[in-house]
């Protein structure tokens, strides 16, 4: 499963926000599942960057977060049809319009993020960390469920 980690997510966890850390720590987590493939845009890296250095004031530190970003996830490609594209939604929140563009074009399943209203009318799921979090629950209980009945 492709999923799209919304930059909010990112920074929880780069800069371990609380309350938010933990599920954003978990989403990372699922990256040991060979099941599960974490994207972040490449629109939002600088974003990132920015919000990261406001937060810590320390350039060297900063990178070194975004060059752990790069062995936890995938980079997805921003093109210039993209930008067309989101600009052409005409959503209220033209960064969030960029990161669902760039998710549906790169073939994503889901969008995880804390901005459930930024993405209300995607036609890609979106989940809140802690609902994906459940959502992976319920589907390993499910398989455990299906092995037992064929053990039978």
């Amino acid at each position: 499963m492709n999923l799209f980690i919304d930059s909010n997510v990112v920074l929880d966890f780069l800069l371990e926000r609380q309350p938010f850390f933990d599920g954003a720590k978990k989403i990372f987590e699922l990256r040991a599942n060979p099941d599960y493939q974490l994207y972040i845009s490449a629109a939002a890296i600088t974003d990132i960057y920015y919000i990261a250095y406001r937060t810590l004031h320390d350039h060297e530190s900063v990178m070194a977060l975004i060059g752990r970003l790069f062995t936890l996830s995938k980079i997805a490609p921003v093109n210039e049809e993209h930008i067309h594209t989101a600009h052409s939604l005409n959503w209220r929140d033209f960064e969030d319009a960029v990161q669902y563009i760039v998710a549906k074009f790169n073939g994503m399943d889901a969008i995880i993020t804390r901005n459930m209203k930024g993405f209300k009318d995607s036609d890609v799921k979106i989940f809140s960390p802690e609902e994906f979090l459940e959502f992976v629950k319920s589907q390993e209980e499910e398989k455990i469920d299906s092995s037992l009945q064929h053990d039978d």
